[in-house]
């Protein structure tokens, strides 16, 4: 298996309870190998959503599969979310976004 560097679309499919970045349903990040495209996003990029995502989200961009990942049942496309517990343990709530990845930069 290849380890160069691919493209993940995250893209929102909910939001549980308030999430304070704003992020909804059919929101977009791109990241491009080690980068975040500025050009290609709609919104702001949550620093607690891409920690808790960043190990799992540097082995899919690197070409490991989400399937063999734990996070998915394809190996091009898995599932993730933010770590904010929500109500009634924080005032927020949490985001569930899908990783796909796309191919290579």
């Amino acid at each position: 298996m290849s380890r160069e560097k691919y493209r993940v679309i995250l893209e929102v499919v909910e939001v549980r309870g308030y999430c304070a970045a704003g992020y909804k349903p059919g929101d977009r990040i791109i990241i491009d190998g080690f980068y975040i495209d500025p050009t290609n996003n709609n919104k702001k990029i949550c620093i607690h959503a891409l920690t808790g995502m960043a190990t799992l989200l540097s082995l899919m961009l690197h070409g490991y599969s989400a399937k063999d990942l734990g996070i998915g049942d394809r190996d091009n496309e898995g599932y993730l979310q933010c770590p904010d517990p929500g109500k009634p343990y924080t005032r927020g709530g949490t985001v569930v976004f899908k990783l796909k990845r796309i191919g290579k930069p």
